[in-house]
């Protein structure tokens, strides 16, 4: 008979392994994301369009909410997270445009 607490730290050990492969998943995601988006602010800057779209930006977090209920993730938290996001690229458009 296995002990109880051995197993919890075997048990423990998994989900902390796990979490390191999701930890390190989200991280290449977002290095992804921002490539792209920063294609897209360098377009923006040569074509003298605003580091901004307040509309897209709108459905983009709706999207996420919409999403983040599918997945039963928290929708405030989700929305927290793109707002953050959506910060840091529009921060990164308005440095191109100058």
């Amino acid at each position: 008979m296995t002990d109880p607490i051995i197993r919890a730290s075997e048990v423990l050990k998994d989900h902390r392994e796990s979490i390191d492969r999701l930890d390190a998943i989200l991280v290449f995601t977002l290095a992804e994301r921002f490539k792209h988006t920063q294609s897209v602010g360098k377009l923006k800057a040569e074509h003298g369009l605003p580091p901004s779209d307040p509309n897209r930006e709108a459905r983009q977090i709706e999207r996420l909410e919409t999403l983040s209920k599918e997945a039963n993730l928290d929708p405030e938290f989700a929305k927290k997270f793109l707002n953050f996001i959506i910060g840091e690229v529009i921060r990164h458009h308005e440095k191109l445009q100058k």
